[in-house]
């Protein structure tokens, strides 16, 4: 993405991002994209802390090793069904949970909605993201039926998708969904994802999408 090509105000919500690749890319060029723990990282205050937790051991290892003797990031390998139980809620009692579930199993959109469920209980005031792939539009829009479901107040969704859907499911797109979500998010959004589409959308019809699922 071009910031010169963005209009200012876009652009100015973009940078922080843009500066998280851009540190992974210090000869200029766009060789290196940064997973999430990196770009988390990059916004954390000085007051912040950032867990990420990894199932696959090899994974954990490698983060770690990234994050060595970096006292505000911890790397604890585990499943992340099982952390959303035991880590919630957080001494602090603010923060942000993301859930980046990778989607290789069946199920994933039921254990979604129940493990979102079940952390809601243990904290209801956090922030939620959850992502998802846009691929089996019949599976997300049984997924965004079943989170309406659930009477957790204040979901909103934001879809993204860069190419229609074809006769064999692909992904066509992403997903995320935003428990309690800061006030100024959906204005935010309603400037960015115009702009990203139309650099990022490979084929129309496409869209993006921002829907409140429950309550404003």
């Amino acid at each position: 993405v071009s910031e010169a090509a963005l209009e200012p105000r876009t652009a100015a919500l973009l940078q922080p991002y843009l500066e998280a690749v851009r540190l992974e890319n210090p000869d200029c060029g766009l060789r290196r994209y940064p997973g999430s723990p990196l770009i988390v990282r990059h916004l954390l205050r000085k007051q912040d802390r950032l867990t990420a937790i990894e199932l696959h051991s090899e994974d954990a290892a490698r983060l770690k090793a990234v994050f060595a003797g970096d006292f505000q990031t911890r790397v604890i390998e585990l499943d992340g069904w099982m952390a959303l139980g035991s880590h919630l809620p957080p001494k602090e009692k603010r923060g942000l949970v993301l859930v980046d579930p990778p989607f290789e199993e069946e199920g994933e959109f039921q254990r979604l909605v129940e493990n979102l469920r079940r952390a809601h209980r243990r904290w209801p005031g956090g922030i939620y993201a959850l992502w998802y792939p846009i691929k089996d539009r019949k599976a997300v829009a049984a997924f965004r039926a079943a989170l309406k479901e659930t009477g957790i107040p204040k979901l909103l969704d934001i879809g993204f998708e860069i190419r229609p859907a074809s006769s064999e499911p692909s992904l066509d797109g992403s997903g995320l969904v935003v428990v309690n979500p800061p006030f100024t998010l959906e204005a935010e959004l309603r400037l960015m994802l115009p702009a990203l589409h139309g650099v990022l959308a490979v084929e129309q019809p496409s869209r993006w999408t921002i829907e409140w699922l429950a309550g404003e």
